[in-house]
């Protein structure tokens, strides 16, 4: 019987925590049927073969593991830096809410016939070589037959425990008799929400005086936000005051007070306020990002009503244009501005009796963290700004 140093072992996970990698979902079709499943231990082993080899490792007691075996093939789908939804539904975080894992990306299949995300970074399509046991994993190696590319992009990474995505390290430039200078875009993580009333003037303002500053934004939920600041991919984020840890420090921007957004012809559009009782087995469109559908969905569950969710939208937008053809009412919080969908659909919004309190917006960034000057203008600026008058 293996011995197993214990301690060494947690060592070892806390070390590899720090080592950066890829976030890949590997996905499989064949006689064993449809699998996929989300792997961060990827590597090329060698250009110098007749076509190239990699290889993913995969616990034994996975679910895709046997099935992906007995198929022969699959395919290693590098992720974009914003479809790490996609990553948390093959990892299995959605599995109470997602019968189907592969609903949540578009695919294209390649020639081994895997599935491939039609929108993925990098995809490698494999037909499977040899594998090797070792421990719990099957360490298994493939060799390449078709590669698809996207024209530009970055690949969403997994260090610290949390998701982020790479950035360029600039090197100062020591040339005096150059004057151009290198100067690292400002990256700011802002709630997606939000993004619309905000960036617009802050960048607007950060580059009227001509000094060169850019500003990457990362759009997002409050978990991309939150990983973003943690890891180091943001200085700053505006997000809301939402499960957030102390490490993060926060100032408070502002309060967002939820009201129900109907069509013009809903039954309830002539009330003046709406009341708990009217919103009782009224269909209710929602949104499917976590944090936002808590938030709305929560609304209705702190009154004693369970929610009677008809459609979860994947965009705000997409919620209000169900909303605008009548098909349920919704719970928002953001004041959009146009009382029209983006069809056209006249849109009105009412009060709710008796309102919760409202949710806190904030600004955030790492306690140990020295702001640059760039970000700390950024934090005045956010102040003052008049989106949160």
């Amino acid at each position: 019987m293996t011995v197993i140093d214990q301690e060494l072992k947690n060592k070892f996970f806390e070390g590899m925590s720090f080592a950066a990698a890829t976030v890949n979902v590997i996905t499989s079709d064949g006689p064993a049927g449809r699998v996929g499943l989300t792997v961060s231990a990827m590597s090329s082993v060698s250009a110098d073969t007749p076509r190239p080899t990699l290889l993913v490792c995969i616990n034994e007691n996975s679910a895709a593991a046997a099935s992906l075996l007995e198929n022969g093939v699959f395919c290693v789908n590098v992720l974009h830096n914003h479809q790490s939804y996609i990553s948390d539904v093959f990892a299995g975080r959605y599995k109470d809410t997602v019968e189907d894992k592969f609903e949540c990306s578009k695919w294209a299949i390649g020639k081994t016939g895997s599935p491939r995300v039609e929108d993925g970074l990098v995809g490698f399509d494999c037909e499977i070589t040899s594998t090797v046991k070792v421990g719990t994993h099957h360490v298994i190696f493939g060799e390449v037959v078709e590669i698809s590319v996207a024209e530009k992009g970055s690949a969403l990474i997994y260090a610290n425990r949390a998701y982020g995505s790479s950035q360029p390290i600039v090197v100062p430039n020591t040339d005096k008799s150059n004057d151009i200078s290198i100067t690292k875009p400002l990256a700011v993580g802002c709630f997606h929400t939000f993004a619309p009333f905000f960036v617009p003037e802050l960048v607007e303002d950060l580059t009227r005086d001509g000094d060169g500053l850019s500003v990457e934004l990362i759009e997002g939920d409050n978990k991309r936000v939150k990983d973003a600041l943690l890891s180091g991919e943001i200085e700053i984020g505006l997000l809301y005051d939402f499960d957030l840890p102390e490490s993060l420090e926060t100032t408070l921007l502002s309060t967002l007070t939820p009201y129900v957004l109907l069509a013009e012809d809903h039954p309830l559009a002539n009330n003046t306020v709406i009341r708990n009782e009217d919103l009782h087995e009224q269909p209710m469109i929602s949104i499917a990002e976590d944090t936002s559908r808590d938030q709305l969905e929560g609304v209705l569950r702190s009154r004693g009503i369970e929610p009677k969710v008809i459609f979860r939208a994947a965009s705000f937008e997409m919620m209000r244009g169900m909303v605008g053809h009548g098909l349920g009412f919704a719970i928002a919080m953001t004041q959009t501005g146009p009382s029209r969908s983006y069809d056209g659909k006249p849109l009105i919004s009412r009060p709710l009796a008796d309102p919760l309190p409202s949710h806190s917006i904030v600004l955030a960034k790492r306690r140990d963290a020295t702001l640059s000057d760039a970000a700390s203008q950024v934090m005045q600026k956010a102040y003052s700004s008049a989106a949160w008058a």
